[in-house]
């Protein structure tokens, strides 16, 4: 870096300088990006160090201009951004190693790990989001790691490199009286290595040449498919060329073929579809997999600087409800926490004396700070180790240095009124992005295009598409649904203390030992929704609740008039009494957005039947709640 300074003021030494000490923050970055902060901190102390070497020769070397090139202000930037990361590091180091220190002295648990986060747009807000590029690289990871086939040029230049390297040794074991045989092998490298290259060059014209052929012949197979279009729209030119993309991919693999041979045997068998998507899935680089994934990335991207921006002021503005609950156990006792990865940013509430996390960012609300009268979480706690709009500033300068101007102020948040607009597009590019999905694939898989086969298909794709966007895109809901969020909280609240019989209930649908927590099992239902991360499986959530408030009632009911429980039966009217009062015990005001966002990407089949009523009933339930006096 230093020696790339050198050429004079405004000469190309002044840019090889400034791409030097971008890649040299760019791999400080990286690191911090990647949770190794002591190593981001020596990279960025070389990051500043190069960049003040790079401008006291330039400045040294000028002659009259003081040595400021145009690059000059970008380099001070780059330095005094890298500076604050440093800052940002050595503090959070610092705390790191007080904290063991205080514990052992206090004797207190150790605190809960937390989720990494990265800033917003806004430079200055916490965003639970990881930016749309770490985004992309976690999607194609896989794909990435896939093996890669030597071409005939690359494997002549693995072959002439082992050539030569038996030549220097047999060159070495030579006596200097020997000058005659080292030019001998000298010229029979030479023949060698030349005979390699030709040989390998032809191989390579001749494979492209058959693969070139190959393409325009699988391309008009393509064509003949699509040939009932006099013009092709550009979504239809698209699905042409993904289509002739599967064929050629099925020239060079046997399990796409095999799976349409099963299809054929066993059309009825909708087993068969599953295990095809769990195949398909395993395969990156198939024509289908690289379009969810570009898709998905899409959809991730359009989704990013709205939910970055209001987040954080979401969290606050939505008070988390602890009604005294408790998440459901799985069935061998181990109780349900809400995932730490990257897909899934939010937490659901983990009710205990650890901590309450409950909160659209996943920002923990009450982690051995004061409570608010009542015992209602306090303030938002600070995360453990934040990351300050540095951390974003150098972002966003690496991602556009010449965009960047001095004294430029970072974006402002977006306008409360454009967010319904921006859901409705981000709504309609899912929409779009599933359609392009299931049409490829029923193109690929033809024995998939029946109507339990198109149902099976689009289940599949949905649970492939959506569980690394369901967090963003309930974020997007919650930010829309904000006032109603806080009605509803704010109502929870009031009435979390409310008895069954406060909500209405009759005697006869309250269980008969007093004591005993009444629909504890719909509660613990709709709890697991912020857990799902596919609308059906949310909505298989909401059935199950239903199901299990029907069959409390009817066992209540049986057990104090001494009938069977099947000759007891709930009411439309009892209904709704019985799911506002699991409603308010769940203390969940998202279930809001999560029902606005399963009506919207729920297919309309399921909407008009079982599922699709009880959904109804509990948007019913949640509305009434809200209104509560």
């Amino acid at each position: 870096m230093a020696a790339a300074g050198g050429d004079g003021p405004g000469g190309p030494g002044a840019g090889q300088a400034l791409q030097a000490a971008m890649r040299a923050a760019s791999g400080a970055l990286e690191m911090d990006s990647a949770g190794r902060p002591r190593e981001a901190y020596v990279q960025y102390l070389r990051s500043i160090a190069g960049i003040a070497q790079a401008l006291q020769e330039e400045a040294a070397g000028a002659d009259g201009s003081g040595g400021v090139t145009p690059d000059t202000p970008k380099m001070l930037k780059l330095a005094e951004q890298c500076l604050e990361r440093v800052k940002s590091i050595a503090a959070a180091l610092g705390k790191a190693q007080a904290k063991p220190a205080a514990q052992e002295r206090g004797g207190g648990p150790a605190p809960l790990p937390r989720h990494r986060r990265v800033l917003s747009d806004e430079g200055a807000k916490l965003s639970p989001f990881v930016p749309p590029e770490i985004f992309q690289k976690l999607q194609i990871a896989e794909a990435q790691s896939a093996r890669k086939e030597l071409t005939p040029l690359e494997e002549a230049s693995l072959q002439n490199q082992k050539l030569k390297a038996a030549y220097e040794a047999r060159v070495a074991r030579l006596n200097p009286s020997q000058a005659l045989q080292k030019t001998s092998l000298t010229l029979s490298l030479q023949r060698q290595m030349m005979e390699n290259l030709v040989i390998a060059k032809a191989r390579e014209e001749t494979l492209q040449r058959k693969m070139e052929e190959r393409r325009l012949r699988l391309q008009e197979a393509a064509n003949r498919r699509f040939s009932g279009s006099v013009a092709l729209t550009p979504e239809e030119q698209e699905q042409r060329a993904l289509y002739a993309a599967v064929l050629e991919y099925e020239q060079d693999h046997e399990w796409p073929r095999q799976w349409k041979a099963r299809l054929k045997r066993s059309p009825a068998d909708l087993s068969l579809v599953s295990g095809l998507f769990s195949c398909l899935l395993s395969f990156p680089e198939h024509p289908i997999a690289q379009l969810l994934r570009r898709l998905q990335c899409a959809v991730y991207a359009r989704l990013y600087p709205v939910v970055s921006r209001g987040t954080a002021d979401a969290a606050l503005s939505v008070p988390s409800l602890d009604v005294g609950g408790s998440l459901p156990a799985e069935p061998g006792g181990r109780r349900l926490r809400a995932s730490r990865s990257l897909h899934c940013m939010f937490s659901v509430p983990e009710h205990g004396p650890a901590g309450l996390r409950h909160s659209l960012s996943g920002t923990p609300l009450a982690d051995g700070t004061p409570r608010a009268e009542g015992g209602w979480p306090g303030p938002a706690a600070a995360p453990q180790t934040p990351r300050e709009s540095s951390f974003e500033d150098l972002e966003r300068f690496l991602a556009s240095p010449e965009g960047w101007a001095p004294g430029e102020p970072p974006d402002g948040p977006g306008q409360e009124a454009a967010l319904p607009e921006q859901l409705k597009g981000v709504v309609r590019d899912i929409h779009n992005a599933i359609d392009r999905l299931l049409a490829l694939t029923l193109l690929a898989f033809e024995g998939l295009n029946t109507a339990a086969g198109k149902d099976q298909s689009l289940a599949c794709l949905e649970e492939a598409f959506f569980p690394p966007l369901c967090a963003p895109l309930l974020a997007l809901y919650r930010s829309v649904h904000r006032p109603r969020e806080a009605a509803l909280a704010r109502s929870m609240e009031r009435h979390r203390h409310a008895s069954p019989a406060d909500m209405g209930l009759s005697s006869r649908l309250l269980p008969p030992a007093p004591g005993r927590p009444a629909y504890g099992s719909a509660i613990e239902d709709l709890r697991l929704i912020p857990l799902e991360t596919c609308p059906r499986r949310k909505l298989e959530c909401v059935a199950r609740a239903l199901r299990g408030i029907c069959e409390c009632a009817e066992e209540y009911c049986g057990a104090r008039d001494g009938r069977s429980p099947a000759c007891a039966a709930v009411g439309a009217d009892d209904l709704l009494p019985i799911l506002s009062y699991v409603v308010l015990q769940t203390g969940l005001p998202q279930l809001l957005s999560e029902c606005a966002a399963m009506e919207e990407f729920i297919h309309e089949g399921y909407l008009i039947g079982e599922e699709g009523y009880c959904l109804t009933s509990l948007q019913s339930a949640l509305s009434y709640v809200e209104s509560l006096q």
